[in-house]
């Protein structure tokens, strides 16, 4: 077991094979830690995902711009927090891509399989920051729903 919680702040380059360094950190202290192989790859994908569209969407592939990522891990969930330079988004304006021809673009795939795998997951107002969580055990989120943003 790893002393919790373990807290990390980092700042990488806005390229998409700069978050393998992050990732291998934070999974080994998810192992660490007990959680589960489903949550490991949930939160594997999750950060993957964000971080791809934070370079993408958000920096515009622009190298000379950052990601800051911070991460927390807890005995019982970790919280990760992603921040690009971009100048944001609505996510609510993003079509769902299991919807008619939104099955043929690739656009909204990663913030579905975000939201799909992360039990949390809030933009601030600006939409270039994103807050994500994990629980090991799923709590009743009805409570927590509609909470203000990041």
């Amino acid at each position: 077991m790893v002393e919790t919680p373990i807290s990390c702040s980092v700042e990488v380059e806005s390229k998409p094979s700069a978050i393998t360094g992050v990732c291998e950190q934070l999974l080994s202290k998810l192992e660490g830690n007990g959680f589960s192989q489903d949550d490991i790859f949930a939160v594997h994908l999750a950060l993957q995902e964000a971080f791809v569209n934070a370079v993408k969407h958000g920096n515009k592939m622009d190298v000379g711009k950052k990601v800051k990522i911070d991460y927390s891990v807890d005995l019982d969930r970790v919280e990760i927090s992603m921040t690009d330079q971009g100048e944001g988004f609505n996510s609510e304006a993003v079509a769902d891509p299991r919807v008619g021809e939104n099955l043929y673009t690739p656009e909204g795939w990663g913030l579905f399989l975000i939201n799909s795998y992360m039990d949390v997951v809030k933009f601030n107002e600006r939409g270039n920051g994103l807050h994500m969580v994990r629980y090991k055990e799923k709590p009743d989120l009805t409570k927590t729903q509609g909470q203000a943003k990041v």
